[in-house]
Protein backbone atom coordinates (compact mmCIF):
# COMPACT_ATOMS: atom_id res chain seq x y z
CA UNK A 1 0.00 0.00 0.00
CA UNK A 2 2.88 2.15 0.65
CA UNK A 3 6.33 2.10 -0.85
CA UNK A 4 9.41 4.05 -0.68
CA UNK A 5 12.42 3.61 -2.93
CA UNK A 6 15.69 4.68 -2.09
CA UNK A 7 13.99 7.88 -0.87
CA UNK A 8 16.09 11.20 0.17
CA UNK A 9 15.07 14.59 1.82
CA UNK A 10 16.77 17.47 2.23
CA UNK A 11 15.90 20.75 3.11
CA UNK A 12 17.39 24.18 2.14
CA UNK A 13 20.00 25.01 4.21
CA UNK A 14 20.30 22.20 6.84
CA UNK A 15 23.38 20.49 7.06
CA UNK A 16 22.44 16.80 6.47
CA UNK A 17 19.19 15.37 4.67
CA UNK A 18 16.20 14.88 7.03
CA UNK A 19 16.31 11.49 5.69
CA UNK A 20 18.26 9.09 3.77
CA UNK A 21 18.14 6.32 1.85
CA UNK A 22 14.85 4.75 3.38
CA UNK A 23 13.67 2.20 1.39
CA UNK A 24 10.40 -0.05 2.96
CA UNK A 25 6.92 -1.07 2.95
CA UNK A 26 3.72 -1.04 4.24
CA UNK A 27 1.48 -3.58 3.82
CA UNK A 28 -2.47 -2.66 3.48
CA UNK A 29 -4.10 -3.30 6.44
CA UNK A 30 -1.55 -3.03 8.85
CA UNK A 31 -0.78 -0.78 11.64
CA UNK A 32 2.44 0.63 11.44
CA UNK A 33 4.26 2.35 14.11
CA UNK A 34 7.07 5.03 13.08
CA UNK A 35 9.70 4.86 16.37
CA UNK A 36 12.77 7.48 16.75
CA UNK A 37 14.24 9.98 18.94
CA UNK A 38 12.97 13.69 18.63
CA UNK A 39 14.68 15.21 15.50
CA UNK A 40 15.49 11.82 13.28
CA UNK A 41 13.29 12.94 10.43
CA UNK A 42 9.29 11.19 11.29
CA UNK A 43 7.59 13.94 10.49
CA UNK A 44 9.20 14.44 7.64
CA UNK A 45 8.17 10.51 6.43
CA UNK A 46 4.92 10.74 7.61
CA UNK A 47 4.55 13.84 5.40
CA UNK A 48 6.26 12.21 2.19
CA UNK A 49 3.36 9.81 2.41
CA UNK A 50 0.78 12.51 2.39
CA UNK A 51 2.10 14.60 -0.25
CA UNK A 52 2.58 17.44 1.84
CA UNK A 53 6.92 16.81 1.66
CA UNK A 54 7.88 18.56 -0.96
CA UNK A 55 4.48 20.16 -2.05
CA UNK A 56 3.98 22.11 0.85
CA UNK A 57 7.19 22.42 2.89
CA UNK A 58 9.31 22.51 0.17
CA UNK A 59 12.92 20.41 -0.51
CA UNK A 60 14.28 17.90 -2.64
CA UNK A 61 12.61 14.72 -2.48
CA UNK A 62 14.59 11.96 -4.36
CA UNK A 63 13.72 8.52 -5.20
CA UNK A 64 9.85 7.61 -5.19
CA UNK A 65 7.11 7.27 -2.70
CA UNK A 66 4.20 5.42 -4.06
CA UNK A 67 0.80 5.26 -2.01
CA UNK A 68 -1.82 2.68 -3.49
CA UNK A 69 -0.01 3.16 -6.65
CA UNK A 70 0.04 6.68 -7.05
CA UNK A 71 3.31 8.73 -6.81
CA UNK A 72 3.63 11.26 -4.57
CA UNK A 73 5.34 13.68 -6.11
CA UNK A 74 3.63 14.02 -9.39
CA UNK A 75 0.60 13.85 -7.52
CA UNK A 76 -0.25 16.80 -4.73
CA UNK A 77 -2.10 16.23 -1.68
CA UNK A 78 -5.54 17.58 -3.14
CA UNK A 79 -5.19 14.56 -5.67
CA UNK A 80 -4.51 11.74 -3.00
CA UNK A 81 -6.94 13.19 -0.32
CA UNK A 82 -9.24 10.42 -1.03
CA UNK A 83 -6.51 7.43 -0.48
CA UNK A 84 -4.37 9.18 2.43
CA UNK A 85 -6.18 10.77 5.47
CA UNK A 86 -3.24 12.94 7.66
CA UNK A 87 -3.62 14.01 11.37
CA UNK A 88 -0.52 16.01 12.29
CA UNK A 89 0.67 17.27 15.40
CA UNK A 90 -0.69 20.21 15.67
CA UNK A 91 -4.94 19.59 15.45
CA UNK A 92 -5.58 23.56 15.24
CA UNK A 93 -3.88 23.65 11.69
CA UNK A 94 -6.05 21.20 9.85
CA UNK A 95 -9.39 22.65 11.06
CA UNK A 96 -11.17 24.80 8.66
CA UNK A 97 -14.78 25.28 10.01
CA UNK A 98 -16.17 27.02 13.13
CA UNK A 99 -18.04 23.94 15.06
CA UNK A 100 -17.02 20.05 15.68
CA UNK A 101 -19.92 18.48 13.34
CA UNK A 102 -19.60 21.11 10.49
CA UNK A 103 -15.85 20.13 10.62
CA UNK A 104 -16.23 16.29 10.87
CA UNK A 105 -18.41 16.83 7.75
CA UNK A 106 -16.25 19.38 5.62
CA UNK A 107 -13.87 16.14 3.99
CA UNK A 108 -16.60 14.48 2.80
CA UNK A 109 -18.12 18.27 1.35
CA UNK A 110 -14.88 18.08 -0.86
CA UNK A 111 -14.81 15.13 -1.97
CA UNK A 112 -18.73 15.21 -3.30
CA UNK A 113 -20.20 12.68 -0.67
CA UNK A 114 -23.78 12.28 -1.03
CA UNK A 115 -25.37 14.55 1.85
CA UNK A 116 -27.02 10.90 3.39
CA UNK A 117 -23.77 9.53 3.72
CA UNK A 118 -22.61 12.31 5.44
CA UNK A 119 -24.81 12.45 8.37
CA UNK A 120 -24.96 9.05 8.66
CA UNK A 121 -20.88 9.13 8.84
CA UNK A 122 -20.94 11.77 10.96
CA UNK A 123 -23.35 10.17 13.53
CA UNK A 124 -21.18 7.30 13.59
CA UNK A 125 -17.88 9.16 14.20
CA UNK A 126 -19.60 11.61 17.01
CA UNK A 127 -20.32 7.99 18.64
CA UNK A 128 -16.86 6.32 17.82
CA UNK A 129 -14.75 9.01 19.48
CA UNK A 130 -17.23 9.88 22.26
CA UNK A 131 -18.11 13.70 20.47
CA UNK A 132 -21.63 13.16 21.01
CA UNK A 133 -21.79 16.02 23.35
CA UNK A 134 -19.53 17.92 21.69
CA UNK A 135 -21.66 18.42 18.39
CA UNK A 136 -22.49 21.75 18.59
CA UNK A 137 -19.82 23.72 20.58
CA UNK A 138 -16.94 26.36 18.65
CA UNK A 139 -14.03 24.62 18.34
CA UNK A 140 -12.08 26.94 19.69
CA UNK A 141 -13.79 26.57 23.04
CA UNK A 142 -12.48 22.87 23.50
CA UNK A 143 -9.58 21.52 24.99
CA UNK A 144 -6.49 20.82 23.15
CA UNK A 145 -7.46 16.64 23.59
CA UNK A 146 -11.09 17.22 22.56
CA UNK A 147 -9.49 19.48 19.65
CA UNK A 148 -6.96 16.27 19.04
CA UNK A 149 -10.08 14.24 18.73
CA UNK A 150 -12.33 16.20 16.36
CA UNK A 151 -9.21 16.62 14.06
CA UNK A 152 -9.06 12.70 13.74
CA UNK A 153 -13.12 12.06 13.39
CA UNK A 154 -12.16 15.03 10.75
CA UNK A 155 -10.26 12.30 9.00
CA UNK A 156 -11.87 8.97 9.54
CA UNK A 157 -15.49 10.44 7.93
CA UNK A 158 -13.70 10.54 4.40
CA UNK A 159 -13.08 6.53 4.80
CA UNK A 160 -9.31 6.75 3.57
CA UNK A 161 -7.35 3.89 2.64
CA UNK A 162 -4.46 4.88 4.24
CA UNK A 163 -4.59 6.67 7.97
CA UNK A 164 -1.09 9.20 8.60
CA UNK A 165 -1.22 9.50 11.65
CA UNK A 166 1.54 12.18 13.77
CA UNK A 167 1.23 11.70 17.72
CA UNK A 168 -2.31 11.26 17.72
CA UNK A 169 -2.58 10.27 21.45
CA UNK A 170 0.08 12.45 22.54
CA UNK A 171 -2.64 15.40 23.86
CA UNK A 172 -5.31 13.01 24.83
CA UNK A 173 -5.96 10.94 28.82
CA UNK A 174 -5.44 7.60 28.80
CA UNK A 175 -9.03 6.57 28.50
CA UNK A 176 -9.88 8.29 25.43
CA UNK A 177 -6.09 7.36 23.92
CA UNK A 178 -7.34 3.61 24.39
CA UNK A 179 -10.80 4.55 22.91
CA UNK A 180 -8.95 6.04 19.60
CA UNK A 181 -6.41 3.30 19.44
CA UNK A 182 -9.55 0.64 19.53
CA UNK A 183 -11.03 2.36 16.64
CA UNK A 184 -7.77 2.52 14.97
CA UNK A 185 -7.47 -1.33 15.70
CA UNK A 186 -10.99 -1.75 14.16
CA UNK A 187 -10.47 -0.38 11.34
CA UNK A 188 -7.23 -1.76 10.35
CA UNK A 189 -8.57 -5.42 11.56
CA UNK A 190 -12.21 -4.89 9.89
CA UNK A 191 -11.93 -2.31 7.36
CA UNK A 192 -8.23 -3.31 5.74
CA UNK A 193 -7.34 0.25 6.85
CA UNK A 194 -3.31 0.75 6.53
CA UNK A 195 -2.37 3.07 9.72
CA UNK A 196 0.81 4.54 9.61
CA UNK A 197 1.59 6.35 13.05
CA UNK A 198 4.60 7.83 14.75
CA UNK A 199 4.22 7.97 18.26
CA UNK A 200 6.55 8.87 21.39
CA UNK A 201 4.32 7.19 23.90
CA UNK A 202 5.01 4.02 23.27
CA UNK A 203 3.52 2.58 26.21
CA UNK A 204 -0.10 3.07 24.58
CA UNK A 205 0.68 1.94 21.29
CA UNK A 206 3.24 -0.62 20.34
CA UNK A 207 1.15 -3.80 22.08
CA UNK A 208 -1.54 -2.78 18.95
CA UNK A 209 1.19 -2.37 16.19
CA UNK A 210 1.82 -5.30 13.66
CA UNK A 211 4.88 -3.52 11.90
CA UNK A 212 7.22 -1.12 13.76
CA UNK A 213 10.07 1.05 11.67
CA UNK A 214 12.81 2.58 13.64
CA UNK A 215 14.32 5.74 12.72
CA UNK A 216 17.61 5.53 15.22
CA UNK A 217 19.38 8.84 14.23
CA UNK A 218 19.18 11.37 11.71
CA UNK A 219 20.13 10.46 8.31
CA UNK A 220 20.52 6.59 9.32
CA UNK A 221 18.49 4.16 7.28
CA UNK A 222 15.50 2.85 8.73
CA UNK A 223 14.87 -0.76 10.55
CA UNK A 224 12.05 -2.47 9.74
CA UNK A 225 10.33 -5.57 11.76
CA UNK A 226 8.31 -6.20 14.59
CA UNK A 227 7.80 -4.46 17.56
CA UNK A 228 9.57 -7.80 19.68
CA UNK A 229 12.51 -7.83 17.69
CA UNK A 230 13.22 -3.99 17.25
CA UNK A 231 12.46 -2.52 20.56
CA UNK A 232 15.85 -4.27 22.58
CA UNK A 233 17.78 -2.39 20.21
CA UNK A 234 16.02 0.56 20.17
CA UNK A 235 16.98 4.00 21.32
CA UNK A 236 13.34 4.58 22.62
CA UNK A 237 11.44 1.78 24.96
CA UNK A 238 8.58 2.06 26.83
CA UNK A 239 9.01 0.90 30.68
CA UNK A 240 7.64 -2.44 30.17
CA UNK A 241 10.54 -3.32 27.65
CA UNK A 242 13.42 -1.07 29.82
CA UNK A 243 12.22 -3.12 32.84
CA UNK A 244 12.61 -6.81 30.81
CA UNK A 245 15.82 -5.68 30.17
CA UNK A 246 16.79 -4.63 33.99
CA UNK A 247 15.41 -7.71 35.08
CA UNK A 248 17.13 -9.87 32.35
CA UNK A 249 13.69 -11.40 31.19
CA UNK A 250 14.97 -13.82 28.11
CA UNK A 251 12.73 -13.44 24.98
CA UNK A 252 10.55 -12.34 23.21
CA UNK A 253 10.16 -9.06 25.19
CA UNK A 254 6.99 -8.52 26.70
CA UNK A 255 4.79 -5.20 24.53
CA UNK A 256 2.00 -4.89 27.41
CA UNK A 257 1.61 -4.86 31.24
CA UNK A 258 0.00 -8.77 30.91
CA UNK A 259 2.40 -9.80 29.05
CA UNK A 260 5.02 -8.31 31.51
CA UNK A 261 3.25 -9.73 34.92
CA UNK A 262 3.60 -12.99 33.73
CA UNK A 263 7.45 -12.89 33.67
CA UNK A 264 7.36 -10.73 37.01
CA UNK A 265 7.40 -13.39 39.39
CA UNK A 266 10.73 -13.26 40.33
CA UNK A 267 11.54 -10.10 40.24
CA UNK A 268 8.69 -9.42 42.40
CA UNK A 269 10.17 -11.26 45.25
CA UNK A 270 13.32 -9.58 44.69
CA UNK A 271 12.09 -6.35 45.32
CA UNK A 272 9.75 -7.82 48.01
CA UNK A 273 12.11 -6.95 51.07
CA UNK A 274 13.30 -3.49 49.59
CA UNK A 275 11.46 -0.22 49.47
CA UNK A 276 11.44 2.93 47.23
CA UNK A 277 13.72 5.84 48.80
CA UNK A 278 11.10 7.82 49.94
CA UNK A 279 10.53 11.44 48.25
CA UNK A 280 11.90 13.88 49.50
CA UNK A 281 9.78 16.42 51.33
CA UNK A 282 9.85 20.05 49.74
CA UNK A 283 11.32 22.84 51.92
CA UNK A 284 8.99 24.77 53.91
CA UNK A 285 8.02 28.22 53.41
CA UNK A 286 4.84 30.05 52.73
CA UNK A 287 3.08 29.50 49.19
CA UNK A 288 3.90 30.26 45.63
CA UNK A 289 0.44 29.84 44.40
CA UNK A 290 -2.92 29.35 45.82
CA UNK A 291 -6.41 29.48 44.73
CA UNK A 292 -8.94 29.28 47.00
CA UNK A 293 -12.81 28.71 45.94
CA UNK A 294 -12.13 29.47 42.45
CA UNK A 295 -14.80 29.60 39.78
CA UNK A 296 -14.35 30.09 35.81
CA UNK A 297 -17.23 30.31 33.15
CA UNK A 298 -16.49 30.36 29.19
CA UNK A 299 -19.74 31.32 28.20
CA UNK A 300 -22.44 28.61 29.27
CA UNK A 301 -19.59 26.44 30.82
CA UNK A 302 -18.56 26.01 33.99
CA UNK A 303 -14.87 25.57 33.59
CA UNK A 304 -14.07 25.33 37.27
CA UNK A 305 -16.02 25.03 39.93
CA UNK A 306 -15.00 25.53 43.72
CA UNK A 307 -11.22 24.71 43.18
CA UNK A 308 -8.75 24.90 46.10
CA UNK A 309 -4.85 24.39 45.06
CA UNK A 310 -1.90 25.08 47.24
CA UNK A 311 1.77 25.26 45.84
CA UNK A 312 4.91 25.52 47.78
CA UNK A 313 8.73 26.73 47.11
CA UNK A 314 10.10 23.42 45.56
CA UNK A 315 7.06 21.25 45.00
CA UNK A 316 6.41 19.68 42.06
CA UNK A 317 2.47 18.86 41.32
CA UNK A 318 0.59 16.99 38.80
CA UNK A 319 -2.38 17.76 37.56
CA UNK A 320 -4.71 14.91 36.15
CA UNK A 321 -7.89 13.87 34.31
CA UNK A 322 -9.84 13.63 31.55
CA UNK A 323 -9.79 15.84 28.46
CA UNK A 324 -12.05 19.15 29.44
CA UNK A 325 -11.44 18.87 32.82
CA UNK A 326 -10.16 21.91 33.57
CA UNK A 327 -6.57 21.41 33.52
CA UNK A 328 -5.60 23.97 31.35
CA UNK A 329 -8.33 26.52 32.34
CA UNK A 330 -6.63 26.42 35.71
CA UNK A 331 -3.01 27.27 34.52
CA UNK A 332 -4.50 30.19 32.40
CA UNK A 333 -5.79 31.64 35.86
CA UNK A 334 -2.88 31.45 37.44
CA UNK A 335 -0.86 33.66 34.75
CA UNK A 336 -3.93 35.65 34.60
CA UNK A 337 -5.60 34.77 30.97
CA UNK A 338 -8.59 34.46 32.83
CA UNK A 339 -10.56 36.61 35.12
CA UNK A 340 -12.40 34.36 38.24
CA UNK A 341 -16.08 34.40 38.20
CA UNK A 342 -15.56 34.21 41.94
CA UNK A 343 -12.60 33.15 44.50
CA UNK A 344 -8.75 33.92 44.37
CA UNK A 345 -5.92 33.15 42.74
CA UNK A 346 -2.49 34.82 44.28
CA UNK A 347 1.19 33.77 43.13
CA UNK A 348 4.39 34.63 43.53
CA UNK A 349 6.19 35.49 46.98
CA UNK A 350 4.86 38.99 46.64
CA UNK A 351 1.32 37.03 46.24
CA UNK A 352 0.29 39.26 43.53
CA UNK A 353 -3.26 39.08 42.02
CA UNK A 354 -2.48 38.15 37.94
CA UNK A 355 -5.08 39.15 36.52
CA UNK A 356 -4.43 42.43 37.67
CA UNK A 357 -0.90 42.81 37.55
CA UNK A 358 1.47 44.12 34.29
CA UNK A 359 3.03 41.21 32.24
CA UNK A 360 6.62 42.70 32.83
CA UNK A 361 6.16 42.68 37.09
CA UNK A 362 3.95 38.82 36.10
CA UNK A 363 6.97 37.23 34.47
CA UNK A 364 9.26 37.28 37.48
CA UNK A 365 6.61 35.13 39.98
CA UNK A 366 5.11 32.77 37.00
CA UNK A 367 5.68 31.88 34.07
CA UNK A 368 3.73 29.10 31.57
CA UNK A 369 4.90 27.32 28.90
CA UNK A 370 1.24 26.41 27.01
CA UNK A 371 0.31 23.36 24.73
CA UNK A 372 1.61 25.43 21.81
CA UNK A 373 4.95 26.16 21.92
CA UNK A 374 4.60 28.22 18.92
CA UNK A 375 2.90 31.09 20.71
CA UNK A 376 5.74 31.95 22.58
CA UNK A 377 8.42 32.45 20.10
CA UNK A 378 8.13 35.23 17.36
CA UNK A 379 12.17 35.35 15.88
CA UNK A 380 13.40 33.88 13.05
CA UNK A 381 16.18 31.62 15.10
CA UNK A 382 16.99 29.89 17.85
CA UNK A 383 19.78 32.71 18.98
CA UNK A 384 17.16 35.53 18.51
CA UNK A 385 15.00 34.28 20.57
CA UNK A 386 17.67 33.46 23.38
CA UNK A 387 18.73 36.52 23.07
CA UNK A 388 14.69 38.32 23.33
CA UNK A 389 14.03 36.01 26.52
CA UNK A 390 17.72 36.94 27.82
CA UNK A 391 16.79 40.92 27.45
CA UNK A 392 12.77 40.55 28.77
CA UNK A 393 13.65 38.64 31.76
CA UNK A 394 17.00 40.90 32.35
CA UNK A 395 19.53 37.68 32.47
CA UNK A 396 23.02 38.26 31.53
CA UNK A 397 23.36 36.97 28.10
CA UNK A 398 23.50 33.49 27.09
CA UNK A 399 21.29 32.59 29.77
CA UNK A 400 18.40 31.56 27.87
CA UNK A 401 20.63 29.59 25.50
CA UNK A 402 22.52 27.46 28.10
CA UNK A 403 19.26 26.35 29.14
CA UNK A 404 18.43 25.65 24.98
CA UNK A 405 21.98 23.80 24.87
CA UNK A 406 20.89 21.34 27.70
CA UNK A 407 17.53 20.53 26.64
CA UNK A 408 18.69 20.84 22.94
CA UNK A 409 21.98 19.51 22.37
CA UNK A 410 21.48 19.65 18.61
CA UNK A 411 20.12 22.14 17.70
CA UNK A 412 21.71 25.65 15.65
CA UNK A 413 21.65 28.52 16.90
CA UNK A 414 20.54 29.89 13.11
CA UNK A 415 17.45 26.79 12.99
CA UNK A 416 14.40 28.47 12.89
CA UNK A 417 11.84 27.69 15.66
CA UNK A 418 9.51 27.22 12.79
CA UNK A 419 11.21 23.98 11.25
CA UNK A 420 12.05 22.46 14.92
CA UNK A 421 9.72 19.48 15.44
CA UNK A 422 7.03 19.66 18.19
CA UNK A 423 9.15 18.55 20.66
CA UNK A 424 11.90 20.87 19.96
CA UNK A 425 9.83 23.78 19.94
CA UNK A 426 8.90 23.05 23.36
CA UNK A 427 12.38 22.31 24.89
CA UNK A 428 12.81 25.91 23.02
CA UNK A 429 9.94 27.52 24.54
CA UNK A 430 10.37 26.22 28.09
CA UNK A 431 14.07 27.41 28.10
CA UNK A 432 12.36 30.80 27.35
CA UNK A 433 10.55 30.99 29.83
CA UNK A 434 12.94 28.96 33.09
CA UNK A 435 14.97 32.23 31.58
CA UNK A 436 13.81 34.73 33.67
CA UNK A 437 13.88 31.72 36.50
CA UNK A 438 10.07 32.23 38.02
CA UNK A 439 9.25 31.15 41.79
CA UNK A 440 6.47 29.23 39.98
CA UNK A 441 6.40 27.36 36.72
CA UNK A 442 3.49 26.13 34.88
CA UNK A 443 4.04 23.31 32.05
CA UNK A 444 1.04 22.21 29.88
CA UNK A 445 1.19 19.32 28.38
CA UNK A 446 5.02 19.23 28.91
CA UNK A 447 6.11 16.00 27.18
CA UNK A 448 4.00 16.67 24.61
CA UNK A 449 6.25 15.50 21.37
CA UNK A 450 9.22 14.22 23.36
CA UNK A 451 10.76 11.33 22.88
CA UNK A 452 12.32 9.36 26.53
CA UNK A 453 15.72 10.87 26.04
CA UNK A 454 14.45 14.34 25.74
CA UNK A 455 11.81 13.36 28.77
CA UNK A 456 14.72 12.33 30.77
CA UNK A 457 16.55 15.54 30.69
CA UNK A 458 13.43 17.74 31.30
CA UNK A 459 12.95 15.69 34.40
CA UNK A 460 16.48 16.45 35.34
CA UNK A 461 15.51 20.12 35.19
CA UNK A 462 13.12 20.25 37.21
CA UNK A 463 14.02 18.25 39.50
CA UNK A 464 16.95 21.09 39.67
CA UNK A 465 14.55 23.82 39.82
CA UNK A 466 12.84 22.17 42.73
CA UNK A 467 16.39 21.98 44.63
CA UNK A 468 16.67 25.52 43.91
CA UNK A 469 13.12 26.22 45.24
CA UNK A 470 10.83 27.04 42.15
CA UNK A 471 8.07 25.36 42.37
CA UNK A 472 6.05 23.30 39.44
CA UNK A 473 2.62 22.56 38.25
CA UNK A 474 2.08 20.39 34.79
CA UNK A 475 -1.17 19.63 33.49
CA UNK A 476 -0.69 16.54 32.24
CA UNK A 477 -1.83 13.22 30.80
CA UNK A 478 1.75 11.46 31.10
CA UNK A 479 1.22 9.47 33.63
CA UNK A 480 4.96 8.07 33.66
CA UNK A 481 6.43 11.68 34.20
CA UNK A 482 3.91 12.29 36.78
CA UNK A 483 5.07 8.77 38.35
CA UNK A 484 8.71 10.02 38.12
CA UNK A 485 8.79 13.93 39.17
CA UNK A 486 5.59 15.09 40.94
CA UNK A 487 5.40 14.98 44.70
CA UNK A 488 1.69 15.20 44.40
CA UNK A 489 -0.92 14.82 41.96
CA UNK A 490 -4.49 16.46 42.15
CA UNK A 491 -7.24 14.83 39.91
CA UNK A 492 -9.87 17.57 38.39
CA UNK A 493 -13.50 16.35 36.93
CA UNK A 494 -15.90 18.35 35.66
CA UNK A 495 -14.10 21.51 37.15
CA UNK A 496 -13.67 20.03 40.56
CA UNK A 497 -10.92 18.52 42.84
CA UNK A 498 -11.57 14.86 43.48
CA UNK A 499 -8.21 13.67 44.32
CA UNK A 500 -5.26 15.81 45.90
CA UNK A 501 -2.64 13.26 47.82
CA UNK A 502 1.01 12.18 47.49
CA UNK A 503 1.85 10.71 44.16
CA UNK A 504 2.52 6.83 45.22
CA UNK A 505 -1.35 6.95 46.89
CA UNK A 506 -3.46 8.67 44.09
CA UNK A 507 -1.82 6.80 41.12
CA UNK A 508 -1.72 3.71 42.41
CA UNK A 509 -5.66 3.73 43.54
CA UNK A 510 -6.57 4.54 39.97
CA UNK A 511 -6.03 2.77 36.57
CA UNK A 512 -6.33 4.86 34.34
CA UNK A 513 -3.54 7.12 35.98
CA UNK A 514 -0.88 4.41 36.96
CA UNK A 515 2.02 3.56 35.21
CA UNK A 516 3.25 0.70 33.38
CA UNK A 517 5.84 -0.67 36.64
CA UNK A 518 2.73 -0.02 39.05
CA UNK A 519 0.31 -1.96 36.75
CA UNK A 520 3.03 -5.09 36.95
CA UNK A 521 4.91 -5.03 40.01
CA UNK A 522 1.36 -4.45 42.48
CA UNK A 523 0.72 -4.70 44.88
CA UNK A 524 4.18 -3.89 45.81
CA UNK A 525 4.97 0.43 45.85
CA UNK A 526 7.42 0.31 42.61
CA UNK A 527 6.28 3.44 40.17
CA UNK A 528 9.27 3.69 37.85
CA UNK A 529 12.06 1.91 35.77
CA UNK A 530 14.80 4.11 38.15
CA UNK A 531 13.36 3.58 41.11
CA UNK A 532 13.88 -0.54 40.88
CA UNK A 533 17.53 0.59 39.32
CA UNK A 534 18.49 2.28 42.14
CA UNK A 535 17.11 -0.43 45.16
CA UNK A 536 18.60 -3.33 42.69
CA UNK A 537 22.08 -1.54 42.91
CA UNK A 538 22.15 -0.72 46.39
CA UNK A 539 20.73 -3.91 47.84
CA UNK A 540 23.19 -6.14 49.66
Amino acid sequence: MIRFEQVSVHYDGAARPALAAVDLTVPEGELCLLVGPSGVGKSTLLGAVSGLVPHFTGGILRGRVTVAGRDTRTHKPRELADVVGTVGQDPLAHFVTDTVEDELAYGMESLGIAPDTMRRRVEETLDLLGLAELRDRPIATLSGGQRQRVAIGSVLTTHPRVLVLDEPTSALDPAAAEEVLAVLQRLVHDLGTTVLMAEHRLERVVQYADQMILLPSPGAAPLTGTPAELLPVSPVQPPVVALGGLAGWPPPVPLSVRDARRKAGPLRERLAPLAPRPVADPPPGGPVGEVARLSVRHGRVEALRGVDLTVRPGETVALMGRNGAGKSTLLACLVGLYEPASGSVRVGPDRVVPHRTRPAQLLRQVGLVPQEPRDLLYADTVAAECAAADQDAGAAPGTCRELVGRLLPEVADTAHPRDLSEGQRLALALSVILTARPPLLLLDEPTRGLDYAAKARLVEVVRGLAADGHATVLATHDVELAAELAHRVVILAEGEVVADGPTAEVVVSSPAFAPQVAKVLAPLPWLTVPQIREALEGAP
